[in-house]
């Protein structure tokens, strides 16, 4: 199996497709929740006659979704793979604030939602469409000094977070059930949607932090058309 000069090319292992070649090879997973994206790598390499496997676009443990997976020769493609924009759907609760901007730590404070309108959230919601900064969640993995962001939170550091510049080309907000909002956000790589989620409750001045996140895009690819990790791993001989 021959790596295409045009990335768009190269084969896709689908859910309905046999593992054919490990190198080079592009995998669809679905990831499961709960799971770190390295994880998944593990899992893979388990199963691999080689040992060079990486991700394009790294999934927090509560998020499940599309994670591309490149084998061998692939893996040269990754930048390739990351550059391309990303469809995420999640929900956002709102009133309450969590140290990590998800479901991760603990709720550090309430606040009463019951004067919230849906026109005060459309507002709110168009203050991040386009081009817009961001600033590192503390609970991250990026490097600041030589050490990763969420060991500094672990041990109660307070620091400044280096800011991104990020694009959200549309933010949709769908029918509010309490104190839980669902959405849709089409981005750019490198886009934190728990921040999004966060400074989205700070905005409306009632606090929130994102309790469901899916990544269901990643340019022309789907998460309809990924692997479920568990059938993959038991089509290649294993189920761990």
């Amino acid at each position: 199996m021959a790596l295409a000069p045009d990335p768009t090319q190269v084969p896709i292992s689908k859910k309905d497709s046999p593992v054919i070649s490990w190198d080079p090879l592009v995998l669809l997973i679905d990831k499961p929740k709960g799971l770190t994206s390295f994880d998944v790598i593990r899992r893979l390499r388990r199963v691999s006659p080689i040992r060079k496997i990486g991700h394009a676009g790294t999934l927090d443990p509560m998020a499940t979704g599309l994670l591309i997976c490149l084998s061998g020769k692939a893996t040269r493609l990754m930048n390739h793979f990351m550059g391309q924009r990303k469809i995420y759907t999640g929900v956002i609760r709102l009133g309450q604030t969590t140290p990590s901007f998800d479901a991760e730590t603990e709720v550090e404070s309430s606040e009463d939602i019951s004067h919230l309108t849906s026109e005060m959230l459309d507002q709110a919601r168009t203050r991040f469409v386009g081009e817009i900064t961001q600033y590192t969640p503390i609970y991250s993995a990026v490097k600041v000094g030589g050490e990763r962001l969420y060991k500094k939170a672990r041990r109660g550091e307070s620091i400044p977070t280096p800011p991104r510049q990020v694009t959200v080309h549309h933010f949709e907000l769908g029918e509010r059930t309490g104190s839980d909002l669902p959405f849709e956000v089409e981005c750019s790589s490198g886009t934190y949607i728990r921040s999004i989620a966060h400074e989205f409750g700070q905005l409306l001045g009632v606090g929130g932090h994102l309790v469901v996140l899916r990544r269901t895009h990643s340019g022309s690819f789907v998460a309809n058309d990924a692997w479920d990790l568990s059938e993959l791993l038991k089509a290649a001989g294993t189920d761990q």
